[in-house]
C-alpha cells in the first residue's frame, strides 16, 4: 500500500513540473506562445515600449537617508540587439540609452526607483516585457513594476543584475486565473480598452554591495502582446467606452 501512495506522489510532482515547464523554455526565456494560450485565441505581436531617446521622460529616486541618485541619457545600445519592423519604417531615432547612478552614504537595505514621468500603455494582452539593461555584475534585483485594467499595481521579478555588460531580462506576466484577481487585464463588464501599463523599475540592493557608487544602464524596452481582439473588431463595431 505504501509503494502504491509513493508512486502515485512521484507521478503527481512529475505532472506539476511538466506543468510549470510549460511556460518556460528557460528560466529566462518565458514563452509567451503558451502564456495564457488556454483562454484565448493569440495574435501575438512584438512592440516596442519605450527606447529611451527622450530627456526628461523617466525619474529616478532614493531615499535621502540612503543616498543620492542621477538619471540622463547616453549615447550607446546593445550591438546584439536586432530592430523591429515598425521601428525600421518609422526611422524612429535609436541612439540613446538611459543611465543611473546611486551614491549610496552607507551599507544597508536600500532600493531605488526609475519610474517613467507617466504610465506607458501597452494594447492588447500583455504576455512578456523585455528590456535591455548593463547590470554591473552586482547581486542587486530588478523588478518590474506594472499597473493592471483597474489601476492596482504590482511588481514582477525580473532577476538578478549579477551579469557583464548588456543582457537582455524578460518577464512573463502572469494571466488571472478567473478574472477578478491578479494582474487583470481585461473585462467584458467594464469597456473595450484591455492593456497593461508600465510604472518602471525598483532596485532592491544587495546590503553588502550598496556602497560607493552603483551605475546602471537601461535600453529597448519591448512587449510580446495578443493584439486578437483589436485585429479583429470590424470597423462598423462600435466602441463601448461611453
Amino acid at each position: 500500500m505504501k509503494k502504491i501512495i509513493l508512486a502515485l506522489m512521484i507521478i503527481f510532482c512529475a505532472t506539476m513540473i511538466y506543468a510549470q515547464d510549460q511556460y518556460y523554455t528557460s528560466a529566462s526565456d518565458p514563452d509567451p506562445n503558451i502564456i495564457g494560450a488556454d483562454s484565448a485565441r493569440l495574435a501575438l505581436r512584438e512592440v516596442s515600449v519605450e527606447m529611451f531617446e527622450r530627456e526628461g521622460s523617466w525619474n529616478a529616486r532614493i531615499s535621502p537617508d540612503d543616498g543620492v541618485i542621477t538619471a540622463r541619457l547616453f549615447d550607446g545600445g546593445p550591438s546584439a540587439k536586432e530592430p523591429l519592423a515598425e521601428t525600421e519604417k518609422t526611422n524612429a531615432p535609436d541612439v540613446k540609452v538611459l543611465g543611473v547612478k546611486a551614491q549610496f552614504f552607507r551599507r544597508g537595505v536600500n532600493s531605488f526607483y526609475i519610474t517613467s514621468a507617466r504610465p506607458i500603455p501597452i494594447e492588447g494582452i500583455t504576455k512578456t516585457v523585455s528590456i535591455w539593461v548593463v547590470g554591473r555584475n552586482k547581486p542587486h534585483k530588478l523588478n518590474l513594476l506594472v499597473q493592471d485594467y483597474f489601476g492596482n499595481n504590482f511588481e514582477l521579478y525580473m532577476g538578478e543584475l549579477q551579469f557583464s555588460g548588456w543582457k537582455k531580462m524578460t518577464v512573463a506576466v502572469p494571466p488571472s486565473p478567473d478574472g477578478e484577481h491578479g494582474i487583470i487585464q481585461t473585462s467584458a463588464y467594464h469597456g473595450d480598452r484591455p492593456g497593461l501599463r508600465i510604472i518602471g523599475f525598483r532596485v532592491d540592493c544587495n546590503p553588502m554591495d550598496a556602497r560607493g557608487s552603483y551605475y546602471i544602464y537601461f535600453d529597448d524596452m519591448r512587449a510580446v502582446t495578443d493584439l486578437y481582439d483589436i485585429e479583429n473588431r470590424d470597423e462598423d463595431d462600435m466602441n463601448d467606452n461611453w
